[in-house]
């Protein structure tokens, strides 16, 4: 796969509650997850072109299942569930978390992970332990900060420099880019770097990455 993947193509596969539920022979994925507040759905809407692939909600937290997507053949994208928001049950916050540690541990044809971040609220408890998950697992990781537009140039470019400093905390494959869903910022560098983890195989899980509970 040689050319860059036409995003505009993407079509929506599944809902599943786990990873029991979703198929097997996806070939590779690529996962997007972010606290509910963080402007995911606006984030791969604006990644393919398409205006409501990802479903949108005025009410934070709504979304409670694992969404697949189909990119190309042997390519596709997965929308975590959101996290992280405050009037969500405690029960529930517990049930995502689980769901989230289980997909990004066990689910082998994981190829990379993309957290987004507002880059007004970045680095939170929530947003570090899943990086800490990809990287104890070995997977790359793309952190967006999103809604850049809503800080000015300078301002922008001091978080970006701030968090790429902090992402050197994880000691694993981690880079962080500015995003703007409204502006279209970042796109490109988000398609060059989805194009080349799908260029590579999935490396087996190693055993040090299982869970321990």
């Amino acid at each position: 796969m040689e050319q860059s993947l036409n995003y505009r193509n993407t079509q929506f596969v599944t809902s599943a509650p786990d990873i029991r539920h979703l198929p097997d022979n996806t070939g590779i994925e690529i996962a997007f997850a972010g606290r509910s507040n963080a402007g995911k759905s606006s984030s791969l809407n604006r990644l393919c072109d398409q205006k409501s692939l990802a479903k949108t909600s005025k009410t934070p937290g709504r979304t409670q299942l694992i969404n697949l997507f189909k990119v190309d053949e042997g390519c596709h994208i997965v929308d975590l569930p959101g996290y992280g928001y405050a009037q969500v049950p405690l029960e529930m916050k517990e049930k995502w978390q689980r769901s989230l540690g289980e997909y990004l541990q066990k689910r082998d044809q994981l190829g990379g992970l993309v957290v987004l971040m507002d880059i007004r609220h970045p680095m939170k408890d929530l947003d570090q332990q899943l990086i800490y998950w990809a990287v104890e697992s070995h997977l790359p990781v793309l952190v967006l900060l999103t809604k850049a537009d809503k800080l000015k140039s300078g301002a922008r470019k001091q978080q970006l420099m701030k968090i790429r400093e902090a992402s050197l905390a994880f000691c694993g494959d981690v880079e962080v880019e500015l995003y703007s869903s409204l502006k279209g910022m970042g796109v490109d560098k988000l398609r060059r770097k989805l194009d080349g983890w799908y260029q590579q195989d999935p490396s087996p899980l190693a055993d040090d990455a299982q869970p321990t509970d």
